[in-house]
Order: structure tokens, then C-alpha cells, then sequence
């Protein structure tokens, strides 16, 4: 069984950092591609990054370019957040889809992260 568990989650003064992780189990991360989401209240969820199967290819949302830093081990897949703003506060989510296209299928729980001011 595919299963996903974010953690990591807190509460972070602006320009502050946080890393989050994404256990994983129940699939081998040669097959799966990751990406981490976010949902702020009253927003739509935005994709945050994804890093790819095969090659480890990582991608970054715009918002977060340059300060957030997705990776990964045989185990989980993590998300460095540095100079964190107060628009980066959210639930932030990991999922996994077969391959490297098409939807994220497995999602685990989210982990709540609040950026003050």
C-alpha cells in the first residue's frame, strides 16, 4: 500500500526557515515521482515542487524559486524552506504518481505551516 506522511510543520517568523519531510512507503522512490503542495485558506492548492523518478529532475513553483530546495532519499523526499514569507503560510502536502507524468494519485496528510509577520 502507497503511503505518504508530511511532517514538519510550525509556526516561523518571516524570513525564517523550515524543513519539511514526506516519509514514504509501501514503493520504491525509482518509480514514483514526489511533489509537495500547498493550500492556503480560501486559495486553490498550488503546486509547490515535484522532483522527477529517474532522474531526480526537480521543478519549483514560481512563488518559491530560489528559496525553496526539494530532495530526496531512499525513504523520503524533503522540502528546504528558507526566507519564508508570510504568503508561503499553508497546508502543505506530498503526493506521489507512477512515472514522471499524468496526476498525483497518493496523497498523504497535510502538515500546517505558518508564516508570521
Amino acid at each position: 500500500e502507497v503511503q505518504l506522511q508530511a511532517s514538519g510543520g510550525g509556526l516561523v517568523p518571516a524570513g525564517g526557515s523550515l524543513k519539511l519531510s514526506c516519509k514514504v512507503s509501501g514503493f520504491t522512490m525509482d518509480d514514483y515521482g514526489i511533489g509537495w503542495f500547498r493550500q492556503a485558506p480560501g486559495k486553490e492548492r498550488e503546486g509547490v515542487s515535484c522532483i522527477m523518478r529517474d532522474d531526480g529532475t526537480t521543478n519549483y513553483g514560481d512563488s518559491v524559486k530560489g528559496r525553496f530546495t526539494i530532495s530526496r532519499d531512499k525513504n523520503a523526499v524533503y522540502l528546504q524552506m528558507n526566507h519564508l514569507k508570510p504568503e508561503d503560510t499553508g497546508v502543505y502536502l506530498c503526493a506521489a504518481r507512477y512515472g514522471d507524468g499524468g496526476r498525483f494519485e497518493w496523497w498523504g496528510q497535510g502538515t500546517l505551516v505558518t508564516v508570521s509577520s
